[in-house]
């Protein structure tokens, strides 16, 4: 049997003069495609496989915790205490070497005890790449709150939507399935989750900052129409501002201020209720705002809204603001830092100071950002030297720790029983949680010239922190 040459072989294109025909462009794009892909979902798969694995060694970490967290502390501390301290410590290691914040290594051992514990087929999913971490979550959150008795229906019944869907198809299905299973009631599970009700301010880039509500539905909704209500009869009206910034600029005057008016009184958007309105989730509340604005425009209602320079005209504060020197001297425009959020520009900076009943100035060295001066506005010298610590350090001065000085301890770093003085060279900002954690056995503070600290964990590792003011300059 002879062998029969054909086209594909390049050879036989050379022998046979026919010239060799290239690859459409679209088939070299197909060809491309299909690598990247194939690359992009082996690498999600071993991203997947390396949550399961830290998921098994932080389970592995905290339950070593527990087991010895009496070893710990003295024996007349509580075994709840004990294991509380355990567990902060190995948090708090962890998240250190990690340069990670202790909220989001707490929150991941709480996922990962989830998994190991109580979701060992999504875990096996996860080391098997099957499902990605943000699947094997979204399943977690969820299972949280169901009956250990109703677990695992729960699992076979979501586990193969994560197989096939998205995560935000999955979250879905798992409240679904979740509220299914749940005995109690779910007016019993509100109350319950009324009291986790807060406020929350995240910084942003450019002056700029996200606050943000968690609250009950009904409240959520109302406040988003009333906003509404006020929003579009101004846009109506002509205002050239989005209805998404009138928004924004309606409810920071209405919490400030107490009205979304620069006159006396509120807009009067509807005359009949007073602009207070109800609607249901699910209608249409633009639409009505509009039909009302445009009655109440064409009645003479004047929709003035505050813009955010004349809402800000309105806080009276004390401002703590650290001014480089060489700003006070006109020499550059660099940016005041506010205290408890950052750098801030300078008319901002400025329309605050005009209106603040007092400031504190903190003049800073311009090559190192070093404090010289702190002003001298009160002279008993505890309360000066606490002002002088604490805005050196801006926040926590253990490594990760965000909050603000204001609210920490002022530690002697070397005890007063053990020699230690009051003095700004052994006082340093600590967060109560990391007062008492440093006491922990295995843990160190050194603290050096400048205000510099050296963190010792139980596992050896060391961790300099440094003032915030000569850290960013």
């Amino acid at each position: 049997m002879t062998e029969t040459a054909t086209f594909d072989d390049p050879e036989v294109h050379e022998r046979s003069g026919y010239p060799e025909h290239p690859e459409h462009p679209s088939d070299v794009f197909a060809a491309r495609m299909a690598s990247f892909t194939d690359r992009f979902v082996d690498l999600t798969r071993r991203r997947a496989a390396l949550d399961a694995e830290e998921a098994q060694l932080l389970a592995e970490a905290f339950s070593y915790a527990d087991a010895t967290a009496s070893a710990l502390v003295s024996a007349s501390t509580t075994s709840t205490d004990a294991r509380d301290l355990a567990r902060r410590s190995m948090c708090a290691s962890l998240a250190i070497a990690t340069r990670m914040s202790e909220s989001t290594l707490q929150a991941r051992v709480g996922d990962a005890e989830a998994l190991v514990h109580h979701a060992p087929t999504v875990l096996e999913a996860l080391a098997q790449g099957s499902i990605s971490g943000g699947h094997a979550r979204a399943i977690t959150d969820q299972l949280r709150d169901v009956p250990a008795e109703g677990r695992s229906v729960f699992l076979e019944q979501v586990l193969p939507v994560a197989l096939r869907s998205t995560t935000a198809r999955l979250r879905q299905r798992a409240r679904v399935v979740r509220e299914r299973l749940h005995p109690e009631s779910i007016t019993a599970r509100r109350t319950r989750s009324i009291t986790d009700r807060r406020v929350e301010l995240e910084a942003a880039a450019d002056g700029m900052a996200w606050l943000h509500l968690f609250t009950t539905a009904p409240l959520a909704h109302a406040i988003r129409n009333r906003l509404d209500a006020v929003a579009v009869p101004a846009r109506i009206a002509g205002d050239t501002r989005t209805l998404a910034q009138l928004r924004a600029d309606a409810l920071a005057s209405l919490a400030v201020a107490g009205t979304v008016s620069d006159d006396v009184g509120p807009i009067p958007v509807d005359p009949e209720t007073t602009g207070a309105f109800t609607w249901l989730p699910g209608s249409a509340p633009l639409d009505d705002a509009a039909r009302i604005a445009e009655e109440a425009v064409a009645a003479g209602a004047d929709p003035l809204l505050a813009e955010p320079v004349g809402i800000e005209a309105r806080i009276r504060a004390t401002v703590q603001m650290t001014v480089p020197a060489l700003s006070t001297l006109g020499v550059t425009d660099e940016p005041g830092v506010l205290d408890g959020y950052g750098p801030i520009d300078p008319d901002t900076a400025a329309r605050l100071a005009v209106t603040a009943p007092s400031m504190t100035r903190i003049l800073t060295q311009p090559e190192t950002g070093a404090v010289v001066s702190v002003g001298r506005e009160q002279y008993r010298v505890p309360a000066d030297l606490a002002r002088a610590v604490r805005l050196r350090d801006t926040t926590c001065r253990a490594p990760g720790c965000g909050r603000a000085a204001r609210s920490c301890d002022l530690d002697h770093s070397i005890a007063w029983q053990d020699g230690g003085t009051t003095a700004v060279d052994n006082l340093a900002c600590l967060c109560r949680h990391h007062h008492r954690l440093k006491h922990l056995p295995g843990w160190n503070l050194e603290h050096h010239p400048g205000g510099i600290l050296t963190w010792t964990t139980p596992d050896g590792r060391r961790h300099e922190t440094r003032p915030e003011l000569a850290e960013t300059g």
